[in-house]
């Protein structure tokens, strides 16, 4: 069965986005092979990816994970009922309101490869559910001061185990697993 991990490139004080949803501020640092190689890996393990909605019209508006490079089933929450979406390869299927469903779902098209969740709110019910196995973070050297955390907000302490640690250019790539929430 697939592990599911929160990916995530976030700021040093946590924020994935600015106020306004933008991620600008994670463009023109510096970067190093390795930097590309980690992602490349990364990405390359990846089976499925589970995420949210807002509105269906981001997908033909061009606002799709990993901007389109995966091509991998992409299941997204939503509260409205949808037809499931194919561009560009990957189909995108809407789960109403059923968080474990959609992991459930993303895990069998997964297989033995990693089932990645994004958004804050996604990770956060998961992390709540004990649904993740895996938290990796890729920090970038950028303090917003206000945004959009990645995880603040959950109702129970967590705790981690560090598998990996790598920095290269400006990034810092952290890998840990979840031990209990």
């Amino acid at each position: 069965m697939s592990r599911v991990m929160i990916h995530a490139t976030v700021t040093v004080d946590g924020f994935m986005a600015d106020l306004d949803g933008g991620i600008d501020w994670g463009f023109g640092l510096p970067s190093a092979p390795e930097d590309g190689e980690l992602v490349r890996r990364v990405c390359e393990e990846i089976g499925a990816v589970v995420g949210g909605a807002n509105k269906t019209q981001t997908i033909e508006d061009g606002e799709i994970p990993y901007g389109g490079a995966l091509q991998v089933p992409v299941y997204l929450m939503t509260h409205t009922e949808h037809e499931p979406v194919e561009r560009d390869g990957p189909t995108f299927t809407f789960v109403v309101d059923d968080i474990r469903k959609a992991v459930r779902l993303a895990q069998q098209d997964a297989g033995d490869k990693w089932v990645s969740l994004l958004g804050g709110q996604i990770g956060r019910q998961c992390l709540a559910l004990g649904l993740v196995d895996e938290i990796q973070l890729h920090v970038v050297p950028v303090v917003l001061g206000k945004g959009i955390p990645l995880l603040a907000g959950l109702e129970s302490q967590l705790r981690l185990e560090r598998l990996e640690t790598e920095a290269h250019a400006a990034e810092v790539h952290l890998r840990y697993r979840v031990l209990a929430v």
